[in-house]
C-alpha cells in the first residue's frame, strides 16, 4: 500500500565502520608493518602489479604463493578476520539475508599499495556475496572509494542529476577513507579508487566473503 507521496525502493547499501580504538591502533601497526614485507617477499605479485597495477603493489594476483588469501598465512590477518565478521554479521542483518552469518566465510582478503599516479578501474567481484576495504594508512589527500548507481546501464533517455542532489539520487557516490575504518558492500556494486595523487602511500586491505563449504 502506498503512504506517501515518494517512497523509496531498491536500496544499494554501503556499509562502514571503524574499529575500536582500543584494540585497532597495535592491529593497524602490525598490519602496515606485514603489507611492507609481503610486498618484499611477494616476487609473483609484484610481477603481477608491474603488468597490472601500474604505481601500485596488490597481493591480488598471488594466487600461488598464498598471499591473496593473507588471513590464512598471519595471525595479524586472522584478528583483522575476527574484527571483520562482527561487522558482516551486522550488515547481513541489514540487507535482511535469509541466511545465518556462518553461512558466509572469508575466502579471499589481499593488501594493497598504492603509489603516486595509481588507481583500480571500475570493477565488480564475482563469484562472491560481501566484499569490503579496510583502511591501514590513508595519508592526507588519499583517493577516494568510489561507487556507481547499479542501474546506470538502464537510464536510457534520463536526464542527468544536479550536482546538488541528495546522495540518494546521486549516480556515484565517493567515499573519503580514513585510517581504522572498514567498508562493505556487496559484491555486484561496480567500485573503483580512482588517481592516487597523494606522494605518500595508501594501503589498504581488500577481501571477499563467499558462501561456507
Amino acid at each position: 500500500m502506498l503512504r506517501k507521496r515518494n517512497q523509496q525502493y531498491f536500496a544499494t547499501h554501503i556499509y562502514s565502520a571503524q574499529l575500536p580504538s582500543k584494540s585497532s591502533k597495535r592491529l593497524i601497526n602490525d598490519l602496515k608493518k606485514e603489507a611492507y614485507q609481503i610486498k618484499k617477499a611477494d616476487s609473483l605479485g609484484r610481477a603481477w602489479s608491474a603488468q597490472s597495477y601500474a604505481f601500485g603493489y596488490t597481493s591480488y594476483g598471488s594466487t600461488q604463493a598464498g598471499f591473496d588469501r593473507l588471513h590464512q598465512v598471519s595471525s595479524s590477518f586472522k584478528d583483522l578476520e575476527k574484527q571483520i565478521n562482527k561487522h558482516i554479521k551486522k550488515f547481513i542483518q541489514d540487507l535482511d539475508y535469509d541466511i545465518a552469518a556462518d553461512d558466509l566465510k572469508m575466502t579471499y582478503c589481499w593488501v594493497n599499495i598504492m603509489g603516486k599516479n595509481a588507481s583500480h578501474s571500475a570493477h565488480t567481484h564475482p563469484l562472491s556475496v560481501i566484499s569490503g576495504t579496510f583502511y591501514v594508512d590513508v595519508p592526507k589527500g588519499s583517493s577516494s572509494l568510489k561507487f556507481e548507481d547499479p542501474r546506470m546501464g538502464l537510464f536510457m533517455n534520463t536526464p542527468s542529476v544536479k550536482s546538488t542532489a541528495k546522495p540518494e539520487n546521486q549516480r556515484y557516490i565517493e567515499l573519503k577513507p580514513l585510517s581504522g575504518y572498514l567498508v562493505l558492500f556487496e559484491s555486484w556494486l561496480k567500485h573503483e579508487v580512482p588517481r592516487q595523487t597523494c606522494t605518500q602511500e595508501r594501503i589498504s586491505i581488500s577481501f571477499n566473503y563467499g558462501w561456507a563449504t
